[in-house]
């Protein structure tokens, strides 16, 4: 089968990483086009400064991949929608509940495949997770989610803005794992969010779950953005029989009562360009929103304090 022409939509640090170089290895997708304001290109292919003009220069180009901050997402998805794509979301899917909504709406309606991904949940150590929590309970869980902005988003001023997420950027990959392997809903119970003084977006945050179950499990959480010392991705949960287990570099490694029992090396992103093609086979949409609520109940129950200024 031929490879199918994909086009990448944002140029920025997550796709130059992850989306691009994945692209080029894949069996299924081959890069057409970018679209970049900067002007950014790959391999030689053709480089738009708007969707419109890539639609309108290229209309044979059915897929796109959408890596832009989430600010524009609703808008540059519909775009694309209307002109007939099916469309893969890098996350955050948008910075509004009503906003993804609208896009599975709009999806179903005009009969286009629309995915979002989450890419820490292609990860064997998180499917093998959910299978313990799902047999043996949990008791306990704690999330710490600690690293460098200055180095994961260097310069970039539009995570500090309103509708960038701020810390919560990398921290609802968290919610991503604990979401999918979690036996049971979760909801926020009280959440503390640190703003710099000189911006709109959390630098620090403390999360507290609460649940619906009887036996009222211990669950709570922590970001924070300026760890220098590397990169801290971890959850751990205690289950109700009494076995701890720990997912550890972003949902890589596994760990049960100190022994390791899973890890593997990085194929989050190859995961979701197969997964993407095995749902444009089926012409099946994907779309969970999840992460995105319970993150959105953190901002909505969040007491704010301010913090030390931050300067790049």
């Amino acid at each position: 089968m031929a490879k199918r022409k994909i086009a990448v939509i944002g140029v920025g640090k997550i796709a130059q990483d992850q989306h691009l170089p994945v692209i080029d290895a894949s069996d299924d997708f081959e890069l057409a086009a970018t679209v970049s304001t900067r002007g950014v290109g790959h391999g030689g292919v053709p480089v738009f400064k708007t969707p419109g003009e890539l639609y309108a220069a290229m209309p044979e180009i059915g897929l796109v991949s959408i890596c832009t901050p989430p600010g524009v997402r609703h808008a540059y998805v519909r775009e694309a929608l209307a002109a007939g794509k099916d469309v893969m979301m890098e996350k955050p899917p948008t910075t509004t509940i009503s906003e993804l909504d609208d896009l599975i709406a709009e999806a179903a309606k005009r009969g286009r495949v629309l995915f979002q991904t989450w890419h820490s949940q292609y990860n064997a150590a998180v499917d093998r997770t959910k299978s313990i929590l799902a047999e043996e309970g949990v008791k306990s869980a704690r999330i710490d989610w600690r690293e460098s902005v200055r180095k994961w988003h260097p310069g970039q001023d539009w995570v500090w803005e309103p509708g960038g997420f701020g810390v919560c950027d990398p921290g609802i990959n968290a919610f991503s794992i604990f979401t999918k392997v979690m036996p049971f809903p979760v909801f926020v119970e009280s959440a503390a969010l640190t703003f710099p003084a000189n911006k709109q977006t959390p630098v620090d945050v403390d999360i507290r779950f609460k649940s619906a179950e009887a036996h009222k499990p211990d669950l709570s959480c922590g970001f924070n953005w300026l760890e220098e010392s590397g990169e801290i991705w971890t959850i751990r949960f205690e289950t109700n029989k009494g076995n701890e287990i720990k997912l550890e570099h972003g949902g890589r490694k596994l760990s049960i009562n100190g022994e390791l029992v899973l890890e593997h090396g990085d194929r989050e992103y190859a995961g979701i360009y197969e997964r993407f093609a095995s749902l444009l086979n089926a012409h099946q949409s994907d779309v969970d929103a999840a992460p995105l609520r319970l993150m959105s109940d953190v901002f909505l129950m969040g007491a704010r304090a301010n913090g030390p200024e931050f300067h790049w």
